[in-house]
């Protein structure tokens, strides 16, 4: 036993070499990564075009690799191409130049605009990069930095890969890189040396030429010419000769002329400060040889003005203040509120209003009193005023929302019928208050229908202009909430007093709005209703014989009064047209209103045999004979009957009663009780049909009402004759139809003695309650989509003025996102807080826009040419990150970039800022002050790039590309060097 284990301790003892370390596998995972990602083998690709890095599309993917514990993410950015033609021609040349080591000598793309930061020092189209993963990691240590150089150098020598391979060292914010590429006998190294503070020698050309030769060690004595690319960048912060022309609006002022003034009706536009924070003019010598110039410590030949290429981007402030977004904004807002009115200005105005005017608005004295109309002195103002010292009752004069001026605007802006204050002012009242004209046919005034919000000419769509104007300006929610309790006192006055709500459409309520919007409509159509009541009492007072009893005598002459057809009717008792005081109460006067249903239109039919209703009875109520149509029995024309229109209704009233016959469910007694409640507007139309058309038959009702259920056919009778025969149709035929059922119980009852099928007593009170019940923060969920409809209009109106491209795609976008969002009911807060982010949007492009026209000059300009040019140069200043300025400081753009520079050094100049100007001083600004130099400040930024191909590291080794780039600002110095070394002849 001891002698056989005595081999396994040994076993155990031996220690294997041959296991990989932490190092090895991470080399070995760098290399399946770049294998994963095909990036072996050479690399292929056409020659780059001029800025087609700014343009053409970049794209990465990422992977995550470790190093023992410590997380890398390794990532590859490449420019997207399309294949080259050439890949067979280009892989016979096996000792050619890697791709990424050829685009080091390329100019088409120095200095890109928008671009990763390492293809703007090198000017590569790929590359590889492995940085620490959590962004709070870092790889400081010097050994630690060698290890990674080492992996990624063994990795790509193991591979064959000749795609850049960069490590990320230091802390992030340094972006400090350092890499390496490896082609056939070519290893290509990239270095990087990043300060605070710069070396005096380093801020001029000739110190940069210096170090760079140097770096490169040529052993040539007569260098090869080095290629040089300089950019210096000014900065334009000062904009003192130009002042932004959006002042605040004045908010003591009710109508402001100036831009962004106050008006009611009108949203304001605009951005109260300069959303163009500064001007980068950034002038360019693409192609300069060693010596052609001088750029040392004492003098320089680089004059901005001279400079072949100009190029200009704008730097936009952040978030500026707009006021079309901040109405929005702080209107959104009130839909978060929870106070209800009364919380907000105390006890309810509602409460006392019928006390006090008991005069005025007694409902009883209506019914029972004989006395006319009376005809009040009170315009709506005055009404107005008298509510408004009852709330004073309540609330001292100081504590009102609202002041008088401010409100008479608005009221008298919502109602300008209200302006009549003579004495005649009733009959001027309700002759100029009936509705709008037919409504414009265009796609702006259409967009209501989309958006559930109002027509831009309506009541309701100005009410919510308002509120928005009285929440950003007088008083907020408070101000909200003491208008709507006004708006509501003058809704109850006008319904009282028979006066029609202007601004609504005429009819029934348009579904297509919002559901504030209908209710008044539907109020509307209450006051039509009573006030033709309430007319035709007036007529019979003069119409009628003092005979009859006074209160009978006004309803019932009423329709003799309106209808001349029908003085007969006149003379009938009263006692035989309605069976109680509640039903003849509830009857429709109005013959007028009712020769407005659209029901005669498109009712005919032909003729049938059925039961005959006793032809003792005289015909009442009828509109005109029909024309073409018969009775079938007794041969007499057939009259089309006075009926009485069908109930309007508002989509939460249709709701409820889709609900309610919903609820009566599937059983035969549940669907006959359901076909009874919706046949209540047939059952009138027919007791009307019986009165107007006395011994007429279901038949005859049949051929008007609904023509295709009468079926006509030719057929032959027993003397050979063709005759025309009809009959119902089969589901007329059925038993128990609902239509025979609705005969035979329907009577002759002419539509004024019938129980009105639309209550508008009821309905009014209805809505008044609804609309004193409301909240502000419902008020602002009704109106929000009448606000977002205005501010479209208002973006689309500026826009137009300034045609940008841009601006009219995502005005596209926000209409067809709102027309989603606002369809349905109770929209999410998230949702609608998107779409006012794109409206804010695009107020502040329109606002550039026009900061930028002005700096420009583009409206003053006189000559047409130059004025298209420098408005084409502002809308791509819009969207393009940097523009190219045509003809440089000779141009039109660039004359007028030069006086922007000028001016701002004038002002610059003055005594005041003369220590401040000499304790910033430097050799720099000294020497850029000379001549016409002074007229712009020193470069913001200064960026080189020295390029040039030698041999290296001896002088028979192959010629082969270098390049160090070079950044200077203000408080960061940078050198970014690639340098290229033979390794086959070394």
């Amino acid at each position: 036993m001891a002698a056989d284990s005595e081999p396994e301790s040994e076993v155990f003892e031996i220690t294997d070499f041959t296991t990989a370390s932490e190092w090895e596998r991470f080399i070995s995972k760098v290399e399946e990564v770049l294998n994963d990602w095909k990036l072996i083998g050479i690399s292929s690709g056409k020659p780059l075009e001029k800025g087609v890095y700014t343009t053409g599309a970049w794209e990465e993917k990422s992977d995550e690799i470790s190093f023992a514990d410590f997380k890398f993410s390794i990532t590859h950015h490449y420019l997207v191409q399309e294949p080259s033609d050439k890949d067979g021609k280009e892989e016979l040349v096996e000792d050619a130049l890697p791709l990424p080591v050829q685009d080091l000598l390329c100019m088409n793309n120095d200095f890109p605009p928008r671009a990763h930061c390492l293809v703007r020092w090198y000017g590569l189209r790929e590359f590889v990069v492995i940085a620490p993963a959590a962004n709070n990691d870092a790889v400081l240590s010097e050994s630690k930095c060698n290890l990674l150089l080492s992996s990624i150098s063994i990795a790509l020598g193991n591979t064959g890969c000749q795609v850049p391979l960069f490590v990320q060292i230091h802390h992030k914010w340094r972006r400090m890189y350092v890499g390496e590429c490896q082609g056939p006998g070519v290893r290509t190294d990239f270095e990087m040396v990043h300060l605070r503070k710069v070396p005096n020698q380093y801020t001029h050309l000739s110190g940069l030429l210096d170090i760079f030769k140097s770096k490169i060690g040529c052993p040539l004595t007569p260098l090869p010419p080095v290629s040089m690319a300089i950019r210096l960048t000014y900065v334009l912060q000062d904009w003192q000769q130009y002042f932004w022309p959006q002042q605040p609006p004045d908010i003591d002022a009710l109508v402001g002329g100036e831009v962004g003034g106050l008006e009611f009706g009108k949203l304001p536009f605009g951005a109260c400060e300069d959303p163009i924070s500064e001007l980068h003019l950034a002038t360019t010598w693409p192609h300069l040889t060693e010596g052609i110039i001088v750029d040392n410590d004492v003098y320089s030949d680089l004059d901005p003005l001279q400079a072949p290429q100009w190029s200009v981007r704008v730097r936009k402030a952040d978030n500026p203040q707009c006021l079309l977004g901040d109405f929005l904004t702080e209107f959104f807002k009130l839909c978060r509120r929870k106070e209800s009115t009364d919380e907000i200005l105390g006890r309810s105005a509602f409460e006392e209003e019928g006390k006090e005017v008991a005069d005025i608005t007694h409902a009883l004295s209506k019914l029972t009193e004989p006395a006319p109309v009376p005809i009040h002195k009170l315009s709506v103002t005055n009404m107005v005023h008298s509510a408004k010292k009852k709330i004073r009752k309540r609330r001292g004069v100081d504590e009102s929302p609202l002041n008088n001026e401010v409100l008479n605007t608005i009221l008298l802006f919502l109602f300008p019928d209200a302006a009549d204050k003579l004495a005649d002012g009733f009959e001027s009242r309700t002759s100029t208050s009936a509705g709008n004209n037919p409504p414009p046919e265009n796609e702006d005034y259409n967009l209501f229908s989309q958006f559930k919000s109002a027509p831009s000419d309506s009541l309701t769509y100005k009410l919510a202009l308002c509120l928005c104007m009285i929440n950003f300006y007088h008083g907020g929610v408070k101000g909200v909430a003491h208008l709507w309790q006004e708006f509501v006192l003058e809704m109850r006055y006008r319904w009282e007093n028979n006066y029609l709500i202007p601004g609504l459409a005429n009819g029934p309520p348009d579904l297509r709005c919002c559901l504030l919007h209908q209710k008044l409509q539907m109020l509307n159509c209450c006051i039509e209703r009573k006030k033709a009541r309430d007319e035709g009492k007036r007529g019979s007072m003069s119409d009628c014989s003092p005979g009859g009893t006074s209160g009978d005598t006004g309803k019932g002459a009423d329709h003799s009064g309106e209808n001349p057809d029908k003085d007969k009717e006149v003379g009938k008792s009263w006692e035989s047209w309605s069976d109680s005081e509640e039903e003849f109460f509830e009857c429709l006067s109005d013959t007028e209103d009712l020769k407005g249903n659209g029901q005669e239109n498109g009712k005919k039919g032909g003729a049938k045999e059925g039961n005959k209703e006793p032809v003792n009875l005289k015909p009442e109520g009828r509109l005109h004979p029909h024309g073409k149509l018969t009775l079938l029995h007794p041969g007499e024309p057939l009259y089309i009957p006075i009926t009485q229109e069908p109930a309007p209704m508002t989509e939460d009233l249709l709701e409820e009663q889709s609900e309610v016959l919903a609820k009566l469910g599937t059983s035969a007694e549940g669907a006959h009780l359901r076909a009874r409640m919706q046949s209540a507007c047939l059952l009138s139309d027919m007791e009307s049909f019986k009165a107007a058309n006395p011994g007429c038959c279901l038949e005859d009702f049949v051929r008007w009402y609904s023509p295709r259920d009468y079926i006509e056919e030719e057929v032959v009778d027993e003397k050979g004759n063709v005759v025309i025969k009809g009959e119902l149709s089969a589901r007329m035929k059925i038993p128990s139809n609902m239509w025979v059922e609705a005969w035979e119980t329907a009577k002759p009852v002419p539509a004024r003695r019938q129980k009105r099928l639309f209550d508008d007593t009821r309905e009014a009170e209805k809505v008044l309650h609804y609309l004193a019940v409301q909240k502000p923060a419902d008020l602002a969920r009704h109106l929000l989509p009448c606000i977002i409809h205005a501010a479209v209009l208002k973006v689309k109106e500026e826009e137009a003025l300034e045609d940008i491209s841009s601006v009219k795609k995502i005005i596209k976008q926000i209409i067809s996102h709102s027309s989603k969002v606002l369809r349905f009911p109770n929209p999410e807060d998230k949702k609608l807080e998107e779409i006012i982010a794109q409206i804010m949007s695009v107020e502040a492009i329109i606002a550039r826009a026009r900061s930028l026209k002005a700096k420009f000059g583009v409206e003053k300009c006189e000559n047409e040419e130059e004025k298209e040019d420098l408005q084409r140069f502002v809308n791509c200043l819009l969207e393009q990150p940097e523009v190219s300025v045509i003809g440089a400081g000779r141009g039109p753009a660039g004359s007028i970039i030069h006086k922007l520079f000028v001016n701002a050094q004038r002002v610059s100049a003055v005594p005041p800022l003369d220590e401040e100007l000499r304790r910033s001083g430097s050799s720099e600004e000294r020497r850029l002050n000379m001549g016409a130099v002074s007229d712009f400040p020193p470069p913001t930024g200064r960026e080189v790039i020295l390029r040039t191909t030698v041999p290296r590291p001896a002088p028979y080794s192959k010629p082969l590309p270098q390049r160090m780039y070079s950044v200077l600002t203000k408080e960061d110095f940078r050198l970014a060097g690639a340098f290229s070394a033979d390794t086959t002849f070394f």
